[in-house]
This record gives structure tokens, sequence and C-alpha cells, in this order.
């Protein structure tokens, strides 16, 4: 038996499923639970419903929204970036500084040349001293160093200098073999903030597997929906991110016979779109791009979207008419906190009085989650907020209060709860998970809340929470078609827009607008049957919400396969020599045993690798790309790469020495 998990923001998933029987039959069990801030505690509740029989169980595999989440909502470590080699000028690259937000920077002499030879020497004195003085203020380093993928000569010395400051230390070469360093420096950065999360949910994971007995190799989920080792991911977390959607397209195409698909998975804090063609996930050639930050991680294409069930909905009353805003933040519904922790909740919402501002509905608690405090402010702020929920505005008095609280959110130190499309759904009937009176008692009172001319901005809770669903409906609609249009290769200028706009309205006049999907539509999402039949309609679409949608993800773990891709390149600095950029080779007089050893050395790499990642044997593909330029007739070579590509099966445990 092999066992899928998912921890979501929302829910935690686990899927029991039998190999022998294949697609859909081969779910066993599956199971839901609340993911906590201990993250041990929703992997527990729902391990502990799908395995009744450990000794039965060869393999875990789990795939996650954590590292998509907190770079979506600008959650993480606090990391330092070790710049080496570089101008002041590609500090300054625009990927870069969006991706920066304060973080330190440390720049020191050193670095490489395209072709792999020395530019300067690395300072490292200059980096120990920089990188002391603010080792308590950091919780990772990330180095990049000029041209790595040529020669990471520099950032190994560097990692070696940085180690006895007791920090984890990500290199940038180790996560991807492509040119551009300041998007390099921006991924590795990421990575560095990511390191806690995922640590803590590999940790959360192996101690509840112990703790139920069950004996069975561990993996994660990458970007690309390929499996890994734990303990190599604990290194690479980076590569996790999109790991819960790319996990979701997996599921789906086991779920599904159609080869082509458009594949939407809605959960709590964003709504993924991703397209399958014949049968297997198409990948994002440029990286994957998750929360408006251009990363260089190969992973699954998927079009992201501060989109979910647990969206924070803000009525923008300072607007005529009224508008609704979703998301991007993620917030603890209402109905859900009150069963969390939150009996408090609803006597505070019928101790409010008219007038009812947006903020009167909102609560706040502590996670749980420790971490260093920036400044006064966050201190005296944090001493206020307990392990229980406590109305946001008692707490949180005045505007500095407020950014205050959104750096604690920030770095996972504070939850939000508020009213949410979730909520919503409670009100309607169609949701029953939580509390659904102290999602009416809310609902009712965001929907007293006046606009411009003071009048309600909604007759009662229920209107309002329909206004919800069917915001969420249009936008899933939007999402949708944006990334249906991306795929084909249209962006959505201004004209195209209108027609959308119109054919989503059915705003029909001397032209009638119709959208018309040309794949089946795969929702997914344990919230999909709310919303999806509405959008499959909206879009005119062949809208599908198989068995086992709820649980895809946790599904497409189990399913999943060890995939590892190492590419080199292959320069020429002089006639007649051919530089293979790999440590420990010779360049060559001549191409083809260049090439050759480039082959023989990603091979053997791909083949430790693998071990390492926990494959249990592996099939290697390899591709050789030569660009060459004609002048006068005859062919000059410019440049090489060599990929190769291992694909095989995880290890399963062995229970055959115990067998009868």
């Amino acid at each position: 038996m092999l066992v899928g998990i998912d921890t979501g923001g929302t829910y935690t998933d686990a899927v029991l499923y039998d190999p022998n029987l294949g697609s859909g039959a081969g779910v066993i069990a599956s199971a839901k639970a609340l993911t906590r801030t201990d993250l041990t505690v929703g992997i527990r509740e729902a391990l502990s419903q799908v395995v009744s029989d450990p000794a039965a169980v060869s393999m875990v595999a789990v795939s996650t929204t954590l590292a998509t989440n907190a770079l979506v909502e600008g959650a993480g470590a606090r990391a330092a970036l070790v710049f080496i080699g570089f101008d002041e000028a590609d500090l300054h690259h625009k990927d870069l500084q969006q991706g920066l937000a304060g973080s330190p920077v440390i720049t020191v002499d050193g670095g490489h040349e395209s072709l792999g030879s020395e530019r300067a020497p690395l300072d490292v004195e200059a980096l120990v001293a920089a990188a002391s003085e603010i080792t308590e203020q950091v919780d990772a380093f990330a180095i990049t160093s000029r041209f790595a993928v040529r020669n990471p000569a520099h950032e190994l010395a560097a990692a070696e200098a940085l180690a006895p400051l007791g920090k984890p230390v990500a290199c940038g070469h180790q996560l991807t073999a492509k040119l551009n360093g300041p998007r390099r420096a921006l991924t590795c950065l990421l990575n560095a903030r990511l390191i806690g999360l995922i640590g803590e949910l590999c940790g959360a994971t192996e101690k509840i597997l112990a703790e139920l007995s069950i004996n069975a190799p561990l993996l994660m989920v990458r970007g690309d929906g390929s499996l890994v080792a734990a303990k190599v991911v604990r290194e690479r977390p980076i590569e996790t991110i999109l790991s819960g959607p790319a996990a979701s397209l997996i599921g789906a195409a086991h779920l599904v016979s159609a080869s082509d698909l458009l594949v939407s998975d809605i959960g709590g804090t964003t709504t993924d779109v991703g397209v399958l063609r014949g049968g297997h996930p198409m990948v994002a050639k440029t990286g994957a791009v998750v929360g408006g930050h251009q990363t260089m991680v190969e992973a699954v294409e998927m079009f992201t979207h501060g989109l979910g069930g647990d969206s924070e909905v803000t009525p923008e009353t300072t607007m005529e008419p009224t508008r609704l805003s979703l998301g991007p933040r993620r917030i603890v519904p209402l109905s859900m906190a009150a069963i969390d922790g939150g009996d408090n909740i609803g006597p505070a919402l019928a101790a409010l009085e008219w007038p009812f501002r947006l903020d009167d509905t909102r609560f706040i608690r502590a996670t749980g989650r420790t971490g260093p405090l920036s400044g006064t402010r966050a201190e005296q702020l944090m001493g206020k907020i307990g392990a229980d929920w406590l109305p946001a505005s008692e707490v949180v008095t005045s505007g500095l209060q407020i950014s205050t609280l959104r750096g604690l959110v920030g770095q996972g130190l504070v939850e939000i709860a508020g009213f949410t499309p979730t909520d919503a759904a409670h009100v309607l009937g169609i949701h029953d998970a939580g509390d659904r009176s102290v999602a009416i008692q809310a609902a009712d009172i965001v929907a007293q809340i006046g606009d411009l001319r003071g009048e309600p901005i909604r007759p009662d809770g229920e209107s309002f929470s329909r206004w919800v669903i069917d915001s969420v409906v249009r936008r899933s609609g939007e999402v949708v078609l944006a990334a249906a249009l991306a795929r084909d290769g249209i962006a959505p200028g201004e004209a195209i827009g209108v027609m959308a706009q119109r054919a989503l309205d059915r705003n029909h006049g001397m032209v009638n607008h119709r959208l018309e999907l040309g794949v089946p539509l795969v929702a997914l999402g344990a919230s999909a049957p709310t919303y999806y039949p509405a959008v499959g309609e909206l879009l005119n679409a062949d809208c599908r919400i198989p068995s086992h949608s709820g649980v895809a993800n946790a599904l497409g773990a189990a399913v999943g396969q060890i995939r590892l891709v190492r590419e080199a390149t292959i320069s020429q600095p002089s006639k007649g020599k051919y530089r293979v950029h790999i440590p420990g080779l010779e360049d060559r007089a001549d191409l083809q045993p260049a090439i050759d050893d480039a082959l023989a050395a990603l091979g053997e790499l791909v083949r430790t690798e693998a071990d390492a990642a926990g494959a249990a044997s592996i099939t290697l593909h390899e591709d050789v790309n030569i660009k060459q330029v004609a002048i006068e007739g005859r062919d000059f070579f410019v440049e090489g790469t060599v990929t190769v590509v291992g694909v095989g099966p995880p290890k399963l445990a062995d229970f055959s020495s115990s067998a009868p």
C-alpha cells in the first residue's frame, strides 16, 4: 500500500492507495483533517483515518502548498543574500529588487568569467566579518556568485566559510544550471527563506510516522510532479513550490481518461490552473512564477492566483458602487476558527453594536511559532497576543500597529481570522465543516457596513454571501480563461479583455460574444463542487469533477515517480579547446570527446542523486543540443548544452524478510 499526503493551507488530506488496482479504484481510503499551526495535528488525524495496518504501508509521499503559500503571502524566514562578484546594477535587477523586500545584502569581491576563469579572488575575510555582524538578525544565508554555474568554486568556499555561524546556507548553482545571476540570486534567497518551513513539515511527518509505527520511506513531491527523498528537500525546499498543484495534475491524469486537459485546483489560499498534454503536465520553460517572483525552478507550467476558499473578503466601500475584493491573502474562516479554539468568537460578534466596521469581524492569535522580532513595536504587540483568538480591534488600535501586525503575519507568528468564501458557503448551506451560526452572524454584520451613501452594502447576510460566492465563480472563470489564452499564446490585451468580459457577462448586442473551452476542464479541490459547476457553465466547458477530486493532490503524491534533470554547458575558450563546465573535467581538443565526457559525468551524477533521492532504479535519457552559426558557408561552434534525465520508481519498504 502507498500513502499520499497533502498538507494544504486549510486541510491535510491522506489517501491509502493500492497500485495493483489502479486509477480511482485503487483509492482504498481517504480522509481530510484541518491543517493546524502545529502540522503534526492534521497529519496525525488524516493518517490515522486511512492507515489501519502500518505494516502494509511501503511508501509515504507528501505534497504541500506550504512553500507556494509562503511566497504568495510574503511569509517565510529572514535570509541574507551573499552577492559575490556582481556589479551594483545587478543588485537593482527588477526581479531581485522585488524579492529582496528589505533583506540584508552582503556584497564581496570574487566571482568568475563566462568561461569559468576567476574574475577576482574571493574576499573571505570581508564576507565572514559582514556575516558575523548580522547573524543574529537572520535565519539563513543565500549565496550567489557571478557565473557560478560555470565554476561554483566561490559559492562552495563561501558556504564553507559561513558554516561555523551555525545557520543554514543555500548555494545558487545547486538549484539551477541556467545563466542570469540576479534571477538565480532571487531563487536562492527564496530557497533560504523556506528551509525552516519545509524542515518543520518533514520533521512533523517523520515524527508521526514513527508514532504510528509506519516504517516506510518518506518522499516529497517537487514542483515538476516528481518525488524526492525528504532529506534532499530539506536542503532545496524551493523545489517544492507548486508541489501541491503539481501533485494535483498527476492526480488528475490518474483519475480522468482524456489526455489533453485544463486542470483547475482551488484550495484555501490559491487557485492553480495547469495543462496536461498527452497525459503529462506541461513544464514551464523559464521557471515557475509564484507570488509575482520569477524563479529558475523547474516546475509545472502553472498559473497561480491568490484566490481560494479562505481568501480574505474585503468590501471596497470607498468605491461607487461598492466592489468586492477577494484575496490574495489567506485568513482563517470564522466558521473554522470557531471550532478551533474560538468559543469566544460568537459571543464577541453578538456584542457588537452598529455602526459596524470590517475590522470588527477580525480576530487574531499567535501561531505558536517563534522567531526574531523586528523592533520594540513588534515585541509590544506580540506581548498582547496570546494563543486564544482575540478581537483584532481590541489589540490593534493604530496605523503603526496595523503595519507591525502585517509583519508578524508575514513571519508566520500571528494569524488572522475573518469572513471568507468558506464562511459564505456555510451561510448558504453548501458547506458544513465549521460553525454555521458564527458564519451567519458575521455575514449579517458585514452586510450592514455602510457604503459611500451610508446605506448597507447588502440587505442581509444571505444576499451578501451569495454575492461572495458569485464573485468567486466569476473570478474563477477569469482565472481559467486567462490561463487558457496564455497557453494558446494570446496575451490578454485590451481588445481581447473587453470581448472576454462581455462574453462572461452574457452582454449581447450587435455582436453576440461567446466563449467555449476547447478541452475538458477538470476541477479539483474540496470546494470544487461549490464553485465549478457554475464556472463550467460560464465558460461553456465540459467541466468534470471526478471522484476523489477533493484528495487529488494526495493521490498524485502516492502515484508519483522519481525524476532528476541535470545539464552542463560546453564552451570553446579558444580554437581547438572545448570546455565542459563540470568541476574536475579537463578541456578536450575535439567536440565529441567533450560531449562524451559531459554525458558520462552527468549520467554518474544523476545515478548518485537518484539513489539519494530514493529511487529504486533509474532509466537515463540523454539530449545534446549544439548551437552553431554559419559564416561564409562554414559552421562555427557557439555553445553546447548536454542534458541527462533520469526517471524511475521510488524505493519501497521491503517486507519480504518478515513475510509468512
